[in-house]
């Protein structure tokens, strides 16, 4: 969790109430230049900069308005984007996760799409409705647009699979410690599964699909958290055992701060398995590994499921776009209807390995493979849409960095117990009711 961002957000969230961002940053003045902050899609932020910059010249060809782009990683995205609510020194354009949508819709600081302003992007009814669910709050005027469609799925090494007798991939997570058992070896350095416990994205990510397979939501339906439920502390258990008492994790996920570290243990033979985002098959083909060397399935469920559990295998998970209020709003939504074009979102999320959120672009080739097919269908049937409550970006910073650490403790051998899993969920229930 990192404080400063918790207090730039609470800032903003006390100035939801009237106060908007000036607009001293940007683009200033200038109709014809517009800033834009993208999310890091590519293994590198300099491919990034490489997949989007003829994208961005087409853009200015057809319309005069020049883009000046930096692409900011995930580490730090949310923190400038906060910063840039409450100081207004912010561009015109700016990649969101989706899941802090209702949190940064809050502020006030971004330009509301209501049904004029669909329209000048293209239209709502241009947009998958499994996408629009996570713009915003329900009753509101989203603040942003899909841009990049996501959803997790498990990449499995076939012939680790086949050199260790496994005829086919796990459905179950019983199935799955018992194959990943089988694939680890200490001695080789070789192990079942890797995972990005040191990052707190990743952490809060699993921590929800396993409470929805467990029967549990960390907000109730009037927004109260109700992060440390039985069953919430069950599906923490679950993902902590993999390092912990299971032990068929590698132990250096629990220093990985982001899901490349995993896919890079993956490509290189450490790892038989990953649980990554869509995108990921481009981080893995850069990785030298071939699509034919491994398989996707959805992620195990368990079976039978608990009472009240869900056969969710994902969240409704992808990247936003919004433009702030007061900068270059005209030639934002312009550029935001480009970037929501059906030929600008083959070309993009074809490189970025993601999967395209307007229904015109879904048809393309490029996205009927059989692995794009897994994570469409994941997206369109068992994913649900995380808590689009105020406070959602804050219940991602403090589950997420309660789980870093007690996957942390994995790794010096201290198994958690439900009990201390409890205790972790409460204190972050706590930290968050008190803005802390």
């Amino acid at each position: 969790m990192r404080k400063k961002a918790l207090a730039f957000l609470s800032a903003a969230l006390l100035a939801a109430s009237g106060l908007a961002a000036c607009s001293s940053g940007g683009s200033g003045s200038d109709a014809n230049t517009i800033t834009y902050w993208a999310s890091n899609q590519a293994p590198s932020l300099q491919k990034d900069k490489e997949i989007l910059t003829p994208r961005l010249a087409a853009f200015t060809k057809q319309t005069g308005i020049k883009v000046n782009l930096e692409v900011i990683a995930w580490d730090h995205l949310l923190d400038r984007i906060t910063t840039a609510t409450t100081s207004g020194d912010g561009p015109d354009v700016v990649n969101i996760g989706n899941t802090w949508s209702a949190s940064l819709q809050a502020t006030g600081a971004f330009v509301d799409f209501d049904s004029a302003t669909f329209k000048k992007v293209g239209g709502k009814e241009k947009f998958l409705a499994t996408s629009l669910s996570s713009t915003g709050a329900a009753g509101k005027a989203p603040t942003s647009v899909p841009l990049y469609g996501l959803s997790y799925g498990l990449f499995y090494n076939k012939k680790k699979f086949a050199d260790a007798g496994i005829a086919n991939p796990p459905t179950s997570w019983t199935e799955f410690v018992a194959d990943a058992k089988k694939l680890t070896n200490p001695a080789k350095g070789e192990y079942g599964v890797s995972f990005a416990g040191a990052s707190y994205t990743e952490n809060v990510h699993f921590a929800y699909i396993l409470g929805q397979q467990y029967g549990s939501d960390y907000f109730d339906a009037s927004g109260k958290a109700t992060f440390a439920t039985p069953q919430n502390v069950k599906g923490v258990k679950r993902y902590l055992d993999w390092l912990g008492a299971d032990k068929i994790s590698i132990p250096s996920s629990a220093e990985h701060g982001q899901g490349q570290d995993a896919v890079a243990d993956f490509t290189s033979g450490k790892a038989a398995m990953i649980m990554q985002q869509t995108g990921t098959t481009a981080s893995i083909a850069a990785g030298g590994m071939k699509e034919s060397d491994y398989g996707v399935v959805p992620l195990p469920i368990e079976n039978p499921l608990p009472p009240g559990g869900r056969k969710i295998t994902s969240f409704v998970a992808g990247i936003n776009i919004s433009a702030f209020k007061e900068k270059n709003t005209e030639a934002a939504l312009k550029f935001i209807n480009y970037m929501t074009s059906p030929a600008v979102q083959v070309d993009l999320n074809k490189q970025f390995g993601s999967l395209p959120v307007v229904g015109a672009a879904t048809s393309d080739p490029a996205f009927q493979t059989p692995t794009k097919k897994v994570f469409v269908d994941v997206l369109r049937n068992s994913s649900k849409t995380m808590p689009m409550v105020v406070n959602e970006s804050q219940f991602e910073t403090t589950v997420g960095a309660a789980l870093k650490d007690l996957v942390a403790q994995q790794a010096t051998g201290k198994i958690a117990s439900e009990a201390d899993v409890k205790a972790a969920l409460t204190a972050a229930q706590q930290k968050l009711t008190s803005g802390g």
